[in-house]
């Protein structure tokens, strides 16, 4: 089943144009199996979430997109902010003690300049980018990002390579035509937040891009400056 790990929505993420109405609609016409709200450094009442999926009959999970010091974690099992949750050895504590799981979310973010690098640059950035001990703290990287470049992706999947990791899929949806882009694609099926995390943990999923960003389409990228 195709799950989208990673998606905003208004009014709790700011920068959203998506009511969660719209977000379901748009998942479902997209031919999604389920979405996770993940806004950014908060979390929905698990009520609300489970009210959502009642009246749309799908698949909605809980989830959150936390900013720590080695960049965005999508963060699945916790239900509210408490404080410390933005240093990534305090995170990975209480999401081990609630048996939750968590994603490096758009990795390349932290280590891609604007510029598109040559082989022996990207290698350069790639080993940098390994030694980030946290990425391991993590059941996967986000390889396929619904708003990043073909390149980026690119990026993001060699690094997850590295890593010996599993690669996860999410449209970070923000408007309407961002839904449907990436998703991941699950071998077992999903009902509840218990069994996405046990999925999750044991690895049975892969990253899916569904469509490409249509302003990436065909793009060289910027070269280098000299």
């Amino acid at each position: 089943m195709l799950i989208d790990l990673h998606a905003h929505t208004q009014p709790i993420s700011w920068d959203s144009d998506l009511t969660p109405d719209e977000l379901v609609e748009l998942a479902k016409a997209a031919g999604l199996d389920g979405v996770c709200l993940t806004e950014h450094d908060a979390f929905w009442d698990p009520a609300d979430v489970a009210a959502l999926a009642r009246k749309h009959s799908f698949l909605v999970l809980p989830g959150a997109e936390l900013n720590t010091e080695i960049g965005h974690v999508l963060v699945y099992g916790l239900d509210r902010f408490e404080w410390g949750m933005h240093r990534i050895d305090k995170l990975a504590e209480m999401v081990d003690a609630a048996n939750g799981a968590m994603i490096a979310a758009h990795p390349y973010r932290r280590y891609m300049p604007w510029y598109y690098l040559e082989e022996d640059d990207l290698n350069a950035t790639l080993q940098r980018a390994l030694r980030n001990t946290a990425f391991k703290r993590c059941v996967a990287l986000e390889t396929a990002h619904g708003r990043a470049s073909r390149e980026q992706n690119d990026f993001s999947r060699r690094l997850c390579d590295l890593l010996g990791m599993r690669g996860a899929g999410g449209s970070d949806a923000h408007q309407p035509s961002h839904v449907g882009r990436c998703a991941t694609r699950f071998e077992r099926r999903i009902s509840d937040l218990a069994g996405l995390v046990e999925e999750l943990k044991a690895g049975r999923f892969e990253a899916v891009q569904l469509r490409d960003d249509p302003s990436q389409s065909g793009r060289a990228g910027h070269p280098r400056p000299r």
